[in-house]
């Protein structure tokens, strides 16, 4: 029995939470109704502290009863109750704590309603991870079509990067260490074929997911499929957002429960799985915002970033022109707003209700504003929705808020174990974006390094240094030498009228992937190499990746690259010659070649 203080609300509300966990196994009894079956308890204690009351007659009394009365309920209390009774200066230190909420419990009364708005219900998030678990599966499912759609230009039997030919070079290279080294399915079979089985397989997972049918094992599905692709696609599936989405999806399989027919009914996951999820967020999150600062650059200390962010971008939309016209003054303002975002804001997904809320949105708001100024593939997507999981039922719309439905999901010593795991883990990139990895963490590290090419904990960090100019690749081919056309991209920057386009969530890799090339040299860019390679011998699949062919009838003898300085018009300029970009002869970034060099 716990007997409590009935005329103080802070402890009613309180009741209630453990009311909630401890169900019938407790009476809950207000002390003016059970003070007279216990005369041997002064009334004073009563109103001084909570008294548990156990079956054998002892009693607990304030910050002992409360760990007592939690401990079979959260691991937490679990811990702290053997603290208390074993560690003097801990127990000292929480009859403290508890005595002085006690005596201000007006004040921490108004902080619980700050916190925990009008409820301190143990919150569930059965809505939340239902919606969470469709747009993922929804995520995945761009992701493959957009895969399937690019694979035989790419890395075909005759595309830029041959997916066969890489994973025998590896083989040879690796030897019996090639699976763990480059783990994929794709061993399985011939490059092509293997690929396309996947693809297809992926995309029905996918599918069923989103209709909620197996959903462990449709997302163990995914995650083994989004991993061997990602492996087989090479320098054009490198993007922190790949790697994002094989680690949330392999998260996904513990907060999926077990249903064998369509159901759009919520479930609430594993508070476990939940926590590594919210983890991953807080990592992606709060390391995008050390790197930044941890880089060193300039622009990033001195909050002008922004000022170069919206044109030098690899794919630039319509809103990012506008963007950059805004004042240098509401640019830093922006800048400044984004690291408290990145910084600050994380540590507020593991508060209660209303900052955790908060939190939520000041995120999802951060990601829609860079979706709306960028074409960044699935990205933005993929993080609003792992936000999701930090908003609880009772803050979505009445009419969604339906009973949560039990669930089956996989053993709780496995989900457990692996979680756990994940999050320790996990801290080593979090711990290494500020530069160096203590001593303590290198036995861990090892175990990270050593797992690292699964991709299944990550590490993240976008922009860590801000490009502040920008090279555009143009190629052109020539049949003499002389007069030279110019092959047109879909995407990237090119004719200085062309709109901007908006293309998220899908991903033009080559297009991505000229943006990275500009940034060195075409010695130390193979692919480049081969895809220039590839225009010279007229490849179907590679030129199907481009806008314009101007060869139709046979390829160029010779093919070269050069680079312009591209920035955006003002809004003056764009007026008057109705151009998006201004761009000036920079450089030669590949002389002329021919395949008779070769």
């Amino acid at each position: 029995m716990v007997v409590y203080d009935g005329a103080c609300g802070f402890c009613r509300k309180w009741i209630e939470r453990w009311r909630q966990s401890t169900g019938e196994s407790v009476d809950y009894r207000p002390s003016s109704e059970a003070a007279r079956d216990f005369p041997e308890i002064p009334a004073w204690e009563f109103e001084l502290a909570v008294q548990l009351i156990l079956p054998d007659g002892k009693r607990r009394s304030g910050a002992e009863a409360v760990l007592e009365l939690t401990s079979p309920h959260s691991w937490l209390a679990k811990l702290g109750l053997r603290t208390f009774r074993g560690f003097t200066p801990f127990r000292l230190a929480a009859d403290a704590a508890y005595a002085f909420v006690a005596k201000n419990r007006i004040v921490f009364s108004k902080l619980t309603r700050l916190l925990w708005g009008g409820s301190v219900l143990r919150p569930g998030f059965g809505i939340s991870n239902l919606i969470f678990l469709r747009a993922l599966a929804l995520v995945f499912l761009v992701f493959l079509i957009s895969y399937q759609h690019q694979f035989a230009g790419l890395n075909g039997a005759n595309g830029i990067l041959p997916v066969k030919d890489f994973f025998q070079a590896v083989g040879e290279h690796a030897g019996g260490s090639a699976f763990w080294r480059l783990p994929s399915l794709v061993w399985l079979g011939p490059g092509d074929a293997a690929v396309g089985w996947l693809c297809g397989i992926g995309i029905l997972a996918a599918l069923a997911a989103f209709a909620g049918i197996l959903q462990p094992l449709c997302f163990a599905v995914l995650w083994i499929t989004t991993l061997s692709l990602v492996a087989a696609g090479q320098d054009f599936y490198g993007f922190q957002w790949d790697a994002l989405l094989v680690e949330t999806g392999f998260l996904a399989i513990f907060l999926s429960p077990w249903r064998l027919k369509p159901n759009f009914a919520a479930c609430h996951p594993p508070r476990i799985a939940r926590l590594a999820a919210v983890f991953l967020l807080f990592k992606l999150m709060f390391c995008s915002g050390v790197v930044k600062l941890a880089s060193g650059d300039e622009t990033w200390r001195n909050l002008t970033a922004l000022d170069f962010h919206f044109f030098t971008q690899p794919l630039p939309n319509p809103a990012a022109w506008f963007a950059q016209q805004l004042p240098p003054d509401v640019l830093q303002i922006l800048c400044a707003g984004m690291f408290a975002v990145e910084l600050a804001v994380p540590f507020l997904f593991f508060l209660p209700r209303i900052p955790r809320t908060a939190a939520a949105l000041a995120t999802i708001a951060l990601q829609l504003g860079i979706a709306a100024t960028g074409n960044y593939a699935f990205f933005n997507l993929l993080t609003i929705a792992l936000c999701l999981l930090l908003i609880d039922d009772s803050a979505w719309p009445r009419f969604l808020r339906k009973p949560a439905e039990p669930g089956k999901f996989l053993p709780k010593w496995f989900r457990r174990t692996v979680c756990v795991s994940l999050i320790v883990l996990g801290h080593v990139p979090l711990v290494f974006s500020f530069g160096r990895l203590p001593s303590v963490l290198e036995p861990i590290g090892k175990v990270y390094s050593a797992i690292a090419p699964w991709r299944t904990v990550n590490g993240y960090g976008l922009f860590a240094v801000m490009t502040t100019t920008r090279r555009e690749i143009i190629i052109q081919g020539s049949e003499d030498g002389h007069d030279w056309k110019t092959y047109g991209f879909r995407y990237k920057p090119g004719p200085l009228d062309r709109p901007l386009p908006v293309v998220a969530p899908y991903q033009p890799r080559l297009d991505w992937q000229m943006w990275f090339a500009a940034l060195g040299r075409v010695e130390t860019t193979p692919w480049f190499q081969s895809f220039l390679f590839r225009l010279l011998t007229g490849e179907p699949s590679v030129l199907a990746l481009l806008a314009e062919n101007p060869f139709p009838e046979k390829p160029p003898r010779f093919i070269r690259a050069i680079s312009d300085d591209y920035t955006f018009t003002n809004p003056s300029e764009r007026k008057k010659t109705g151009n998006w970009w201004n761009a000036e002869p920079a450089a030669i970034y590949c002389p002329p070649v021919s395949l008779q060099q070769n």
